[in-house]
């Protein structure tokens, strides 16, 4: 019998990150509290967001915004690496990075977490930024999913390609 396996992955989806950006900005646009401040939110290249408002306070409040829109969304907050407000010449600036993608140390990470109190049989290989684990049977794999989702890991991971 052939062996079974998945993917542990990190991606961001970016449709949905980008319609919490719309919907952030356009609540912005709208909401009385923001009104005079300059506030605005926007992209800055592929995976970087920019906040800017003309307060340390109302910068911070239109993070939290992003935030609760990323939530209703269905998007991990583990994404967002939000550096601490700048000023910039009038103007408070937050760059937020997002983050996608297994690093080396963390796939290394998860695959000992697997070798150690996973089931016997099961095997992990780092594959670029991804991370792939098979076994023989479907019911270890089950339970290294579950596993893997119980550790408090600083990751968005998805699991993929199960087959």
């Amino acid at each position: 019998m052939a062996d079974s396996s998945f993917d542990i992955v990190s991606k961001i989806d970016r449709q949905e990150v980008d319609n919490a950006l719309n919907q952030t900005a356009k609540e912005v646009s709208t909401r009385f509290d923001f009104r005079g401040v300059g506030a605005s939110i926007n992209w800055s290249g592929d995976h970087g967001v920019e906040i800017r408002a003309n307060s340390e306070e109302r910068a911070k409040a239109v993070l939290d915004v992003f935030k609760d829109k990323l939530v209703r969304r269905q998007v991990s907050l583990k994404i967002v690496d939000a550096a601490d407000p700048k000023p910039s010449g009038r103007e408070y600036r937050i760059g937020i990075q997002l983050k996608e993608g297994i690093s080396q140390e963390d796939a290394k990470k998860i695959g000992k977490i697997i070798r150690d109190d996973g089931p016997k049989g099961v095997r992990a290989q780092v594959q670029g930024e991804e991370l792939r684990v098979s076994s023989k049977k479907k019911d270890d794999l089950q339970t290294v999913i579950s596993l893997v989702k119980g550790k408090d890991l600083d990751l968005a991971l998805q699991f993929v390609n199960f087959r």
